[in-house]
């Protein structure tokens, strides 16, 4: 079967940059998938997208479906012919649906009897007729939440559409795709080629836009084009070292069609604005890079990427510091008239603003979190006054112009602030890192007095919502709780913390006045240790390891993150597979025979066979050893003696008849094997894990 390149680009109106991207991955996903469903074969699959244009290369598409046999079965020959061999009506019904005469058909045995069957070549669809519906349905499944009209055409997306290419080697597709028919043609860059370039084939596509019209269609190759572009300059003109965001490089990238850095200058002046305030004045409103000196100050730069090669690039970077500085100018007067009032001062701003309807204002939730972040500094060897007065401090920089303006600088704004104020240095770090960490991979508090804010910050969220019956549901998570949950694991467990979620919890339901639903404390510990199970997914920890700590239901983060680290060595050794057997087998004739009713004393008079008195020896050297390990919460260890009790434990199921007829030495032995399950229970169930035979 012949192959050929296929193309397919749809040119629009500028594209919004943060959604270029995703737009441009959804529609290459759309068309891939479309081939593989319909059957056919192709090589590699390339994007494009740039501010206007979203495209797609096949490479190597063949030119149709390919054929397939097609076999339906009609009724059973008894059915299907009279005693004299005649067609009945059921065999010339079957025929007339299918199109053919009785004596087309064809019969095939089954162990069930025989049967009338029908069978064909279906022939494959040209490549070519298929296209414009595959491209048609990726299109309508883009991941658009808002498409627009425009013009007379009741045509939808998310930009107008001006010109679209169906490309087959070099034939035109013309069947029509969002209201357009499709051509070769192809349009350059608004300003540097503001006219139609013809696409002689696919393969041509990038080579025109580059060559002729001054576009990097390959959103990648840009991006890096950009990010060399910005950090050469920034070495070259200023010894310095450009800082790429990388979402900010992305956001840039689909900015621009063919970017050019400048680098750009702005008053020293302004460097006596905290830095973080002059980033997001310029990465937020004006796309720009910072440079920084090579130990790291910032510089008086900046660089803006572009979207055309100018003849005169000083008139550029002109227009861009006259609109860069009024920016910097009202960072710089904010941060000077917030400076003029006190945090403190602005504890009672905090009363008219609404936390939750039900839970209050964030001023009644500063009075909550002040509280247990007392109690928690206290439980892990922190000042309790500096925990309360950072609670205090803590969100009073929501109210100040700078955060007002820029939200991002929340906690960030505070710190500098509380430090103006002459406010204890744990204090003013911790009205930062009351927010950390931000994002899965982020810092972690670095003051005692920082983690006891941030867990009680939390905790208080978490309780409070679901206290009035609003947890997470869904993928609905206004409130942030599920990332809430994991924070609080990441700071206790990462920092070493002696805390108990239980005990987090009934402290923060003593500090709320509205909560309607009953054991919200149990529910919350139940649903942060259900977050335990994502944290160890990330890591490599089978599930069942999770699952065999989770069912002891330790409440200590840190007990807790032991627990499964020990199962998780444990589950690596060559005895664990048949001691989780055992387990398993030890748990269901336990539960069989009464369960928590069985004892664990084993009177060594009742013990008859060598392999039960053996095995009984050898539970209670392991108790004697492991025990006192338990007690310091070396588990690891504890397993790893344990597991010497496979060759004793297998040797006594072999030998030994668990369910003797003399109830004494029965109940004996249930108490024997109840003081070996109980050993590894005070680890985890580690009959929940895999067995030797799988299950």
């Amino acid at each position: 079967m012949a192959k050929q390149d296929f193309l397919v680009e749809l040119g629009t109106e500028e594209l919004p940059p943060k959604a270029l991207k995703p737009l441009s991955d959804a529609f290459t996903r759309g068309i891939t998938n479309g081939l593989e469903e319909a059957g056919i074969r192709f090589g590699k699959v390339e994007a494009f997208a740039a501010p206007r244009r979203l495209a797609v290369r096949v490479r190597d598409l063949e030119d149709a479906q390919p054929d397939k046999p097609v076999e339906k079965r009609g009724p059973a020959v008894k059915a299907a012919f009279d005693d004299s061999g005649n067609p009945t009506r059921a065999l010339t019904g079957f025929a007339t649906s299918l199109g053919v005469t009785p004596d087309q058909l064809d019969t095939m045995e089954t162990d069930k009897g025989a049967w009338v069957v029908y069978r064909t070549i279906e022939k494959g669809r040209p490549t070519v007729e298929l296209m414009p519906e595959l491209v048609d349905q990726s299109l309508a499944a883009l991941p658009i939440p808002k498409r627009m009209r425009w013009g007379a055409h009741r045509t939808e997306f998310v930009r107008p559409v001006h010109w679209a290419i169906l490309l087959f080697a070099n034939k035109v597709i013309d069947t029509p795709i969002m209201g357009l028919t499709p051509g070769n043609k192809t349009r350059g860059h608004r300003f540097h080629c503001p006219k139609s370039l013809i696409v002689p084939t696919p393969g041509d596509y990038e080579v025109v836009l580059r060559q002729e019209g001054y576009v990097t269609a390959d959103f990648a190759e840009r991006r890096e084009q950009i990010r060399d572009g910005v950090t050469a300059i920034a070495r070259k003109e200023a010894g310095g070292q450009a800082v790429i965001d990388e979402d900010l490089l992305d956001e840039v990238t689909a900015l621009n069609e063919w970017p050019v850095p400048l680098m750009g200058r702005f008053e020293e002046r302004f460097l006596e604005v905290p830095a973080e305030a002059l980033i997001s004045s310029m990465k937020e409103h004006q796309k720009y890079f910072h440079v920084v000196s090579a130990d790291g100050r910032m510089l008086p730069l900046f660089i803006t990427v572009a979207n055309l090669e100018s003849k005169d690039p000083q008139q550029v970077i002109s227009g861009n510091e006259k609109v860069i500085r009024p920016r910097l100018s009202d960072a710089a007067f904010f941060y000077d008239t917030d400076r003029k009032t006190r945090l403190e001062d602005r504890i009672d701003q905090l009363k008219p603003i609404v936390f939750q309807d039900k839970l209050g204002s964030i001023y009644d939730k500063s009075v909550r979190v002040a509280a247990l972040a007392k109690k928690i500094a206290d439980a892990i060897g922190s000042d309790p006054v500096l925990a309360e007065r950072a609670a205090m401090l803590a969100k009073t920089d929501l109210v100040t112009e700078m955060v007002l303006e820029f939200t991002d600088l929340q906690g960030i704004m505070g710190q500098y602030y509380a430090a103006n104020d002459g406010e204890n240095e744990d204090v003013a770090s911790a009205l930062n890192e009351q927010y950390m960490p931000r994002f899965a991979g982020d810092d972690l508090p670095a003051t005692l007095t920082g983690c006891a804010v941030a867990i009680a910050d939390r905790i208080d969220s978490l309780v409070g919502l679901f206290g009035i019956n609003q947890p997470p549901s869904g993928t609905r998570d206004p409130f942030g709780l599920r990332r809430a949950s994991l924070g609080v694991l990441r700071i206790i467990i990462e920092r070493e913390l002696p805390l108990d979620l239980q005990t987090l919890c009934e402290w923060a339901v003593e500090e709320h006045n509205s909560i309607t639903e009953p054991n919200v404390a149990n529910t919350v510990v139940d649903y942060m240790l259900e977050r335990f199970r994502a944290h160890y997914e990330e890591q490599g920890i089978s599930a069942e390891v999770y699952l065999a700590v989770h069912a002891r239901r330790p409440t200590r983060p840190l007990d807790f993150d032991r627990r499964v680290k020990a199962v998780e060595a444990f589950r690596q050794l060559p005895e664990a597979l048949a001691l989780a057997g055992a387990n398993k087998r030890v748990s269901n004739i336990l539960t069989k025979q009464g369960g928590d009713s069985i004892g664990e004393s084993i009177d060594s008079e009742l013990l008859q066979d060598k392999a039960e008195i053996t095995l009984a020896d050898q539970i209670r050297q392991q108790a004697d050893k492991a025990l006192p390990l338990f007690e310091k919460g070396d588990y690891a260890t504890a397993l790893s003696s344990l597991a010497s009790l496979r060759e004793p434990v297998d040797n006594f199921f072999d030998e030994v008849m668990v369910m003797a007829d003399d109830e004494a030495v029965r109940n004996n032995r249930l108490a024997m094997l109840n003081l070996l399950r109980n050993l590894f229970l005070r680890v985890a169930d580690i009959s929940v894990l895999p067995t030797a035979s799988g299950q």
